[in-house]
């Protein structure tokens, strides 16, 4: 027991070293990046959102930053002779590598658990602060349709919409409203639908309201089968604010993507990012197992940088194996369990089987 801990402690504290290391070059590279894209900013505002940034960063990379945490430790373990020592104590390598791995298993909780949730509020606050001053779409969607909010020059508007097509570019159920740029609401439409096109909205049996002081808006109030609204929104903008799902927290992911569905716009990403999200600590055990793989063995036979180039390599290719089949998964390619639990899966059985040939040879 004492030994499991041990190890246990000295795997966290590798990874937080890792972590905290990976954390400050991050950093000071968005520094860059936003000093960059900000010029006239001051160095407190592009600290600040480099370091709203930065944690979406360094999650990302999670699964990276555990494979070289288990070849930083057992590295160190072997130069020490301390897995000599466990070995001759009669403990197994499977049975040492339990402690790293269960570890590996609570980081990964804890990552999807409090650090997910951290990561959707800054990088949808790093988003706003960093669009301010552009004349950006912002959407939302709630239990009673969804919004959209475009800007321009001579003011902004707010669109509500019980239901749109996959894209955003045809609304249903449409409710516009104009406000000028002091904030004061100046003109209403309700429309049965309006359908984006060529820098417009054309909506369908619209009434419009101009909502004049010392008026009545109803009296005024004009009917129109069709009436052209100019905008300078684009389909790829609609469909870049739809919320991305780094921007929601695991917590409210379900919740979303039933809005979605209600809404009547494709949920396949969301619900691939949430399956793969839910099987991040699988995935994160299985990087400690691979790197195991590879390094868990004496110095003295030789070859050492080989093998932690190939662990290394073997996690950079997981990585991507599972980005690409994320890919597929959003585009449909694949079942979306399939999509985010399979390169976990296949990680974790070719690892312990590596483990076990080592083992018996």
């Amino acid at each position: 027991m004492k030994l499991s801990l041990y190890l246990a402690r000295r795997f966290l504290m590798t990874f937080t070293m890792v972590f905290a290391g990976f954390f400050a070059v991050l950093f000071l590279l968005d520094m860059i990046e936003q000093v960059r894209r900000h010029p006239n900013h001051s160095f407190g505002d592009l600290a600040g959102l480099a370091l709203l940034h930065s944690p979406g960063s360094i999650y990302g990379i999670l699964p990276l930053l555990m494979i070289l945490s288990a070849i930083a430790l057992f590295l160190r373990l072997a130069r020490n002779s301390e897995l000599v020592a466990i070995r001759a104590a009669g403990r197994s390598a499977l049975r040492t590598l339990a402690a790293p791995v269960l570890a590996a298993l609570a980081l990964g909780l804890v990552a999807v658990a409090l650090f997910n949730p951290i990561v959707a509020a800054t990088t949808k606050r790093y988003e706003i602060l960093s669009r301010a001053g552009l004349d950006a779409a912002e959407f939302s969607v709630s239990s009673d349709g969804l919004w959209l909010r475009q800007g321009g020059a001579e003011g902004q508007s707010v669109i509500r919409a019980g239901t749109a097509n996959q894209d955003g570019t045809e609304l249903f159920d449409v409710s516009l409203l104009t406000f000028d740029t002091g904030g004061t609401p100046t003109v209403r439409i309700e429309a049965a639908s309006a359908r984006l096109s060529n820098g417009q909205w054309t909506a369908t049996d619209a009434k419009e309201w101009r909502l004049i002081a010392g008026t009545n808006p109803e009296a005024d109030a004009r009917h129109y089968d069709s009436l052209l609204l100019t905008t300078q929104l684009t389909a790829d903008q609609i469909r870049n604010s739809i919320g991305a799902p780094a921007t929601v927290s695991i917590w409210d992911m379900p919740s979303f993507i039933a809005a979605l569905d209600r809404a009547g716009f494709s949920s396949r990403r969301h619900a691939v990012w949430f399956q793969m999200e839910l099987a991040m600590p699988l995935l994160l055990a299985a990087m400690v197992l691979v790197g195991a793989g590879f390094t868990m063995r004496h110095a003295r036979f030789g070859q050492t940088g080989v093998l932690v180039l190939l662990a290394i390599i073997s996690g950079i290719a997981i990585f991507f194996l599972r980005n690409f089949a994320q890919v597929l998964g959003e585009s449909g390619q694949i079942p979306v369990l399939l999509a985010a639990w399979t390169p976990p899966v296949a990680t974790t059985l070719l690892a312990i089987s590596l483990l076990l040939h080592l083992e018996d040879g």
